[in-house]
């Protein structure tokens, strides 16, 4: 049977087709037929325990780029779903598991803050297992939720959710993370333990990892040793493998601020307690306690993105909203700034006749650590899956990234994986930013990667040292 049309009954049934599209594929036995491809195009037979090369493992990526990889991901960036409401995303990676052959369990990542003001059942987290079921056992992590912004770009796959985006190339992560279960499928005989795949929801501000965490994702039989992960990073040219050793990523936190004041005629401020004045002088003095208060030598971020006062030019309103976030580099600078912000919102708003309360998110994120010993070895594993031929050493970055949960409770390494050399459409637009999009051609990239990763990382586990043997 021609490979396109294998691999386009695999995608047809991955991703929820009609009854229509199935029973034209109804002599197709695309489990099958797709993997016997891999293994004879792209991964012949190895022993038990020896790692194909990452050029063979590309090589099977590349054979479902279009029909599966790229398919999966265009079909998820029309449906994005925020946090804990992923439940297309997730019936999309459960029929994809299914269609490969591939033992999962879902339910994972229910929503314990509901009482917070975080919306959604959650439930919707997805985790597969391939390999001997016994340790050792690694862990790669996609995360699958999309955020509230109105898309604008021009791609004939757009959002069709009004006012919800995949504009953090989670549909990317999930469609690379499919497709090395689908290579993974065809290597699973030889894998020397067992790789758990995490299709992880409400990255974006949820903590979707700490609820998986709490549930045992990692300490269920047998226990994950390492976790391993990677962001699409519009930052970097496409192809080139970026990372750091030790903090890449900072703590974070987000915040609302309740400012209570004396309403009145905006002609007589003198007979009022003005929460938008107030609430001005909190933002100003905020400010300081990143540019006097932070050492030169260490990182913080105090911004406030949302004021809200008022509906009428001649009223004074009698309350002020404010909401922002905070970034430090420790989670020890996080409390320090956070205690702080609290002190100077309730000093100022006292100031001036105001009271004030503050609401912090449920769950702060920690900052996302690479572990030295572990990022050392990932460093020479991933260099050929790198464009440059060697994972770049790039700057530390302020924003947040839950992946960070699992790396306080195992050795992990989260790397970045350049894509901002497109043009059609331009692949270099920042994360969270409307006209974001994904250059497609690292996606086979990114599957190979994720498959190295997870069988040298088993070989590596499954030597007496704990060293492990070279990568292929």
């Amino acid at each position: 049977m021609p490979a396109r049309r294998v691999l386009t009954a695999l995608a047809a049934l991955a991703v929820g087709a009609g009854a229509a599209d199935r029973a034209a594929y109804a002599d197709v036995d695309p489990v099958g037929d797709a993997l016997a491809l891999l293994d004879a195009a792209t991964l012949p037979a190895t022993a038990a325990g020896a790692a194909p090369s990452y050029a063979a493992l590309l090589g099977a990526a590349r054979a479902i780029h279009g029909d599966f990889i790229v398919a999966l991901r265009r079909r998820l960036h029309q449906h994005p779903e925020l946090m804990y409401r992923e439940e297309h995303t997730s019936e999309v990676i459960r029929e994809t598991l299914k269609a490969l052959g591939v033992p999962y369990t879902d339910g994972w990542a229910f929503n314990t803050r509901q009482d917070r003001g975080v919306r959604g059942p959650g439930g919707y987290g997805v985790v597969a297992e391939l390999g001997t079921g016994h340790p050792p056992c690694v862990a790669i992590r996609a995360d699958i939720d999309a955020l509230p912004i109105l898309e604008r770009t021009d791609v004939a796959f757009k959002s069709k959710e009004d006012g919800k985006m995949h504009a953090c190339g989670h549909d990317g992560h999930t469609s690379m993370l499919l497709g090395a279960a689908a290579i993974l499928k065809a290597h699973e005989k030889s894998l020397n333990g067992t790789v758990r795949l995490i299709f992880q929801p409400a990255e974006e501000g949820g903590a979707g990892a700490k609820r998986m965490r709490e549930e045992g994702v990692l300490t269920r039989y047998p226990p994950v040793q390492n976790a391993f992960g990677f962001h699409l990073w519009p930052y970097l040219p496409s192809g080139v493998i970026g990372g750091k050793s030790g903090t890449w990523m900072s703590a974070s936190d987000r915040f609302t601020i309740e400012i209570s004041g004396i309403g009145g005629h905006a002609a007589m401020p003198h007979l009022s307690a003005d929460p938008v004045f107030a609430g001005a002088q909190i933002v100003t003095n905020l400010q300081g306690i990143v540019s006097r208060e932070t050492s030169p030598l260490s990182a913080a971020v105090v911004s406030v993105t949302m004021f809200n006062a008022g509906s009428a030019q001649n009223v004074i309103p009698k309350g002020a909203a404010l909401g922002g976030t905070v970034r430090a580099t420790t989670s020890s600078d996080l409390d320090r700034v956070k205690a702080r912000v609290t002190q100077v919102m309730t000093g100022v708003a006292a100031a001036h006749g105001c009271n004030s309360t503050i609401t912090w998110s449920p769950d702060n994120y920690p900052p996302t650590v690479n572990d030295p010993a572990l990022f050392d070895w990932v460093k020479d594993v991933a260099a050929p899956a790198s464009s440059l031929g060697y994972v770049q050493d790039i700057e530390q970055t302020m924003t947040g990234e839950d992946f960070s949960f699992f790396a306080e409770s195992v050795p992990s390494a989260f790397l970045a994986l350049g894509q901002g050399s497109a043009r059609d459409p331009a692949s270099d637009w920042g994360l969270h930013n409307p006209r974001f999009a994904i250059d497609e051609s690292v996606l086979d990239t990114g599957a190979a990667l994720h498959a190295h990763l997870a069988i040298n990382g088993l070989n590596r586990l499954a030597e007496p040292s704990g060293a492990g043997a070279e990568p292929a």
